[in-house]
């Protein structure tokens, strides 16, 4: 029945598949919140907006069709 199974961790994809974590640097394609950084909340993963400060949950930003999050990761060039 599965009463007692245990959760698998939630992994993050990008709206292209790319892995995510906290810490990372996105764009949100979601709720005008622009480029955020992924962050520990209270309630769980929360994207942070650097222009407005304003949190959301990452579960708010989970697309339909592919279930990945609706934000793409910024790629640091080294």
């Amino acid at each position: 029945m599965g009463l007692f199974r245990k959760k698998k961790k939630q992994q993050l994809l990008d709206y292209d598949g790319k892995p995510l974590k906290v810490g990372d640097q996105v764009m949100s394609l979601r709720y005008d919140l622009g480029k955020c950084t992924i962050v520990e909340g209270e309630n769980g993963i929360e994207y942070e907006s650097m222009e407005t400060g304003k949190r959301v949950l990452y579960a708010w930003m989970i697309d339909a069709h592919t279930e990945n999050q609706k934000v793409r990761k910024i790629e640091e060039d080294d």
